[in-house]
């Protein structure tokens, strides 16, 4: 008895006039046709029911059990907080002390990056760290501030002061740290962390590489005291003034090269050492990583000896004066001028945020064998972008050089940060007054020198070009863009342009045509040097080997082209005349599916005849595209093609599909039947994957036959169905154990007679071949290896009996259509 939901949407429907059965599965409401003919003793009835909206409800509404699994997962630190040890804590201490003494003159460097003042960078690094490890699904990468991202924050404040010059920097980065951090603490919280996928590999690198020499070229006039013009415009310019006014450079130059040839001298010479001596390598690597740390500390010597009479004039350009402790600590003072002042900037700002730390973290990931979350590193960036500023951060985000530094330190959880913090926190209060001897000079060197390494080397841009030629252009548009204009122009472009390469591929998507093939499985050495005299292989027949069997002639299905590389020699067909296979390759949705279509009737019209001739009487009514032959001819009744009998679609490159794909199937459906009439043609659809896609696909009227004509017999078309074994003794696996133990005794009864022959020329007794004989007919006989008794076996259809015509491969379809093709015109 129906339910009450079920009569009252029934009652609905009749009145909106709605037909709930428009267009039934068996042609009636009884199953009378041939779906129902599969009758096997030994097999379940089988109808597969179709997805249903209440039942996507339920699976998207997430259960009181997901819920409280949702909250706990904002929180990862709490599974394995519990198991922290000494051991875990010893290689945390390493890194975090590490990464800290790396840290301190980077993130005041790069605070001058962001037209801010050098403290505002400890308080950003202090932040990151702090709070990055509650929300951590790596344990080595490191928030902090980072240089593209400081020079994006520095030409937000720029563009910003000239709306509302009367603002403090600090105000505007302040603000822009919590908007930004809050639009991707938001797409956490709702788990979006798949957008990120949207920007390509080559994106990527070219925002990197782009950035890097925009930043580079932007600090050397800073690092060789050069001033007079604007280091803030495009690359190309600021190097063109670079070299107009380089005879300007002062004292500044010699303390700015003799710092950046240091970076690198030592760099190489720890590499070079670490190789020679292997047991030591540890030793130097660490004397690399603290090399920054190093030559800060020996020019704050050098500039204390030289400026200590000379603070009021020094003899090169300082840091200046650092404020003890938090000095800018309080609730950002966030109002809709300022925002209104940098929304514009504000995507490409988030963009960078979510591209440098994604990037980072999977990168590492991958490489010390973990997984990440991008949803909950969004979680971790939002949160720690929204609480930095009130300590008086500005937008961080995760850090490639600090962050291959800690995980090369031997890093073990995301507690490091931890340690990193009270690195920084003790910068902040025991080493101001220090800070005020560091040159500007070398801080550029170490920016230099840090940003250098973002840059994509050419072995890597020959192997993209190996890979995808077109997204090395996409790669190289994004550099020249940045390079000639701006980096955020640069990201719009690569991120555009890679949205656009994905968009044509995938409207033009290209489907094949697939024709069968019958192979063999030859052992490569047998089939390169066949045996001399070998009488199967003198008759041009493939040699059977030890290892084919039974089961190593199969058939396999082609594209006809040999688009996929396969060898031309294998010629390849239609696998019977008026039966096409055709595999979609990307998709069948909206942008693609007249693509696909239409070849597929072009395919199909240039290889099949109409199956009558004669369907139109008089030439008037004829349609104005098949207007027929010329006046006073005949048709041609010669034609040897074909008629149309059965298309085969392989769907299993598609996941979905949507109104607008099935309305032109529908439609070349109707234009084809028009083409084969008075006969239908047989539609069979195989590797469907998805549940929602045989719904819309049956409700188009695919996955059953369709009778030839009114009033023809409906027993006419024969079905054929998938069945598998469900298992137990008499399963396909119990089957092939069995046949893998008769060929192991097999082979072990021949070592035996081999060794017997041996012992016979040495005047031992042997066996005769009658006892392998009498042994095989042990091992047929015997019930542990027996074969499988198909009547005793219990088996279950693999499909639905309600829709005939989806298979679970190429093979079961075409098996199908074959059955049926004798019913149809020739």
């Amino acid at each position: 008895m129906a339910s009450t939901s079920s009569k009252i949407g029934h009652g609905l429907a009749k009145v909106l006039g709605i037909d709930l059965h428009y267009r039934h599965e068996t042609g009636s409401d009884r199953i009378t046709r041939g779906e129902s003919a599969f009758s096997v003793t030994s097999a379940d009835t089988y109808v597969e029911d179709e997805p249903t909206a209440i039942e996507w409800i339920r699976e998207v509404v997430p259960s009181g059990q997901g819920l409280l699994n949702y909250i706990i997962g904002l929180f990862p630190f709490l599974r394995w907080i519990g198991r922290y040890n000494l051991q875990w804590f010893l290689g945390d201490l390493v890194a975090g002390i590490t990464v800290g003494a790396v840290v301190v003159p980077q993130s005041m460097a790069y605070a001058k990056l962001a037209q801010l003042s050098p403290e505002f960078g400890l308080y950003s690094s202090f932040m990151g760290v702090l709070i990055y490890w509650f929300f951590a699904t790596s344990k080595d990468i490191t928030i902090g501030p980072v240089a593209v991202l400081s020079t994006v924050t520095g030409n937000v404040v720029i563009s910003a002061l000239k709306k509302l010059p009367d603002t403090p920097p600090e105000y505007i980065a302040s603000s822009l740290a919590v908007i930004s951090g809050a639009i991707v603490l938001f797409l956490g919280l709702i788990r979006m962390g798949w957008i990120v996928e949207i920007i390509t590999l080559a994106a990527i690198s070219a925002f990197m590489t782009g950035s890097a020499l925009n930043i580079a070229v932007g600090q050397i006039p800073a690092m060789m005291g050069i001033t007079g013009f604007s280091t803030r415009g495009a690359t190309y310019r600021v190097f063109i003034d670079t070299l107009k006014h380089l005879g300007r450079s002062d004292l500044n130059a010699a303390v700015g090269l003799s710092a950046l040839f240091l970076l690198y001298a030592i760099r190489i010479t720890c590499t070079q050492l670490g190789k020679r001596y292997p047991s030591k390598a540890k030793m130097f690597f660490f004397l690399s990583t603290l090399r920054t740390a190093f030559v800060i500390l020996l020019y704050v010597l050098i500039s204390y000896l030289v400026n200590r009479n000379h603070r009021k004039k020094p003899l090169f350009t300082t840091l200046g004066t650092v404020p003890r402790g938090f000095k800018h600590a309080k609730v950002p003072p966030i109002s809709i001028p300022i925002i209104n002042s940098f929304v514009g900037e504000l995507p490409s700002t988030v963009i960078v945020l979510l591209i440098e730390h994604i990037s980072i973290s999977k990168s590492f990931g991958r490489v010390n064998n973990y997984t990440i979350d991008p949803s909950q590193e969004f979680v971790a960036i939002g949160v720690t972008n929204v609480l930095g500023p009130f300590l008086g951060g500005y937008p961080a985000t995760g850090s490639f050089s600090r962050t291959a530094i800690k995980s090369k330190a031997g890093v073990r959880t995301p507690f490091a940060g931890v340690i990193t913090a009270l690195v920084v926190l003790l910068a902040i209060y025991a080493l101001p007054a220090m800070f005020w001897y560091i040159p500007n000079a070398a801080l550029s060197a170490v920016i230099i020198h840090a940003v250098l390494d973002l840059i994509t080397p050419p072995n890597t841009v020959y192997q993209f070009w190996r890979i995808s030629p077109l997204e090395v252009v996409i790669f190289f548009a994004g550099v020249l863009v940045t390079v000639f204009s701006t980096i955020e122009n640069g990201i719009y472009t690569t991120i555009t342009t890679s949205a656009a390469l994905w968009w044509f591929r995938t409207f033009k998507a290209q489907g094949r045509f697939l024709g069968k093939a019958k192979i063999h499985s030859v052992i490569g050495d047998h089939l390169l040097d066949p045996r001399e005299g070998d009488k199967e292989f003198s008759k041009g027949t493939p040699r059977r080997t030890h290892t084919e069997n039974e089961d190593s002639v199969r058939n396999v299905f082609l594209p006809i082209d040999h688009h996929d590389g396969s060898n031309p020699l294998i010629e390849l067909e239609d696998p019977y005349p008026g039966i096409f296979i055709y595999r979609f390759s990307v998709g069948f949705i909206y942008p693609n599916a007249n693509h696909y279509l239409d070849k597929l009737v072009a395919t199909v019209f240039q290889k099949t005849r109409r199956t009558n001739p004669a369907t139109y009487g008089r030439p008037g009514d004829r349609p104005w595209n098949d207007p027929g032959p010329r006046r006073g001819k005949e048709v041609d009744t010669t034609d040897d093609r074909p008629t149309l009998k059965a298309i085969i679609l392989d769907f299993s490159a598609v996941e979905n599909v949507d109104l607008t794909s099935i309305q032109n199937l529908i439609d070349v459906r109707n234009q084809l039947d028009r083409h084969a009439a008075p006969d239908t043609v047989d539609w069979h659809f195989c590797h469907v994957n998805n549940r929602w896609t045989k719904r819309a696909l049956a409700a188009a009227g695919f996955g059953y036959y369709t009778p030839d004509a009114e009033g023809s017999e409906v027993h006419r078309w024969k079905p054929l169905f998938s069945v598998a074994e469900i298992g137990g003794a008499h399963s396909a696996a119990a089957e092939a154990e069995a046949r893998e133990n008769r060929q192991r005794l097999k082979d072990n009864a021949k070592r035996d007679i081999e060794a017997d022959g041996i012992e016979q020329r040495q005047g031992h007794e042997t066996r005769s071949s009658s006892d392998v004989d009498s042994f095989d007919k042990q091992l047929n006989s015997s019930k542990a290896y027996g074969t499988v008794d198909v009547k005793s076996s219990k088996i279950a259809v693999v499909q639905g009996l309600n829709r005939p015509l989806f298979h679970v491969d190429i093979q079961a379809a075409l098996d199908s259509a074959l059955a049926n093709a004798q019913r149809k015109s020739h």
